[in-house]
C-alpha cells in the first residue's frame, strides 16, 4: 500500500485552487472586476509582493484617482456661482440621490394604496349587486425617478433591437458582395454623420402621421425615441459587420463554393463565426451610441425618460435643481457603462461558446 504524501496533496489542492482563479479571471474582466485575481491569488499565498502590485495597479490607482476626483470636486464646486446657487459637491448630489429614491418609495406607498381602495370599492359595489358599476382605473400618479429609468433602459433597447435587426444582414451583404456594397456606401457616408437632433423632428411627423391609434402597444413619445435611437446608432454594427465579414479567409469562400453550401449555411457556418468579433465590437458601438442619442432626443422632444427629468429639473430651477441633475448625469454614465458591460459579457459567451 502506497502512503500518501501530504506534500503533494497540497501542492495539488493548491494547483486546483490557482486554475479555478484563472478561470474566473476571464469574467471578472467582463465583469470590470479585475483587481478580485490578484486579491484572490494573495489569499492563497501566490506570491503576495507580485499579487501586492497587481491589486495597486487594478484598485489602488483607479480608487486614489475617484478620491482625489471627490476632492477636487468639493473644494472647487462651491466656488462656481451659477443661476440656480453654487454648484453642488458631492455630499449634496448623494443627499439629494437620497431624497428621489425616498420619493419613489412614497409614491409606490401611494400607488399601492390606491389600488387597495379601488379593490376595496370594487368588493363593495359587487356584494351590493352594483357589478356595473366596477371600474378599473389606472394610476395617474407621476413618475418616479427610477420610472424614468427603466422607460429610457426600455428605450433604447427596442431602438437597438431594430438597429441590429437593420444592420447585421445588411453588413453581411456588403460585406460578401462588392455590389451591395457599392450601393449601401454612399447612403452610409451620407446619414452616419447626421445629428439626432436633425432626425427627431422628421421622426416625430412621420409617427405622428402614420402611427394614428391612440391605444396602441407603444405611445408615440416611445416609437419617436426609439425610431430616432435606431437612425443614429445602426452605423457602427453596420460598418462593423461589414468589415468583419470582408476580411474573413477568401480561402473559406472557395471552400463554400466547392462544397456547394447553401447561402444558409455559408453564412451562419463559415461567414458569421469569422466576423463574430467585429460584429460584436459594432454592437458595443452602437449601444453606447444609442444611450447617448436617446438622452438627447429626450430632452429636445419632451419624452418621458432621464433626458426629460434633466430638462425639467433645469426648467424648475429650485435650489436642489443642480444636485439633480448631477444625479442623473452619474446615472446616466453608469448605466452607460452596465450596458457595455453587458454586451462585452454577451460578446464572450458567444465567442466561448464558438470555441467550444
Amino acid at each position: 500500500m502506497t502512503a500518501i504524501d501530504p506534500a503533494q496533496l497540497q501542492t495539488e489542492r493548491r494547483a486546483r485552487l490557482f486554475t479555478r482563479i484563472n478561470r474566473l479571471d476571464g469574467w471578472f474582466k467582463v465583469l470590470g472586476l479585475s483587481f478580485l485575481t490578484p486579491l484572490l491569488k494573495a489569499a492563497a499565498g501566490d506570491n503576495p509582493k507580485a499579487q501586492a502590485r497587481q491589486i495597486w495597479q487594478l484598485l489602488g490607482v483607479p480608487v486614489l484617482a475617484i478620491l482625489g476626483f471627490l476632492v477636487l470636486w468639493g473644494n472647487l464646486a462651491p466656488r462656481v456661482e451659477t443661476s440656480l446657487g453654487a454648484i453642488p459637491g458631492p455630499a449634496q448630489v448623494w443627499e439629494q440621490a437620497i431624497v428621489l429614491h425616498d420619493e419613489h418609495v412614497a409614491e409606490q406607498a401611494r400607488k399601492a394604496d390606491f389600488f387597495a381602495r379601488q379593490d376595496q370599492r370594487n368588493a363593495e359595489l359587487i356584494a351590493a349587486g352594483q357589478a356595473d358599476r366596477v371600474r378599473e382605473r389606472p394610476y395617474t400618479g407621476s413618475p418616479t425617478y427610477y420610472a424614468q429609468i427603466w422607460t429610457s433602459v426600455q428605450t433604447v433597447f427596442f431602438g437597438f433591437l431594430i438597429a441590429t435587426v437593420v444592420a447585421v444582414p445588411l453588413g453581411i451583404a456588403a460585406g460578401l458582395s462588392p455590389t451591395a456594397n457599392a450601393a449601401l456606401n454612399p447612403l452610409i457616408q451620407i446619414f452616419k454623420p447626421v445629428s439626432p437632433l436633425a432626425w427627431l423632428p422628421i421622426v416625430t411627423m412621420v409617427v405622428s402621421a402614420v402611427y394614428v391609434t391612440q391605444d396602441g402597444m407603444f405611445s408615440r413619445s416611445f416609437l419617436t425615441s426609439a425610431i430616432t435611437v435606431t437612425l443614429c446608432s445602426l452605423w457602427p454594427t453596420l460598418i462593423n459587420t461589414s468589415l468583419g465579414v470582408a476580411s474573413i479567409d477568401r480561402d473559406l469562400i472557395s471552400v463554400s463554393r466547392v462544397l456547394k453550401l447553401t447561402t444558409w449555411t455559408k453564412i451562419t457556418r463559415l461567414v458569421l463565426p469569422s466576423a463574430l468579433p467585429l460584429i460584436f465590437t459594432g454592437l458595443r458601438l452602437s449601444l453606447g451610441v444609442g444611450w447617448m442619442v436617446l438622452i438627447a432626443a429626450e430632452m429636445l422632444a419632451q419624452n418621458p425618460g432621464l433626458g426629460k427629468f434633466v430638462w425639467d429639473e433645469f426648467q424648475n430651477g429650485s435650489s436642489t435643481s443642480l444636485a439633480k441633475i448631477m444625479v442623473a448625469v452619474f446615472t446616466i454614465g453608469i448605466i452607460g457603462f452596465l450596458l457595455d458591460r453587458l454586451m462585452y459579457a454577451a460578446q464572450s459567451l458567444f465567442t466561448f461558446s464558438d470555441n467550444r
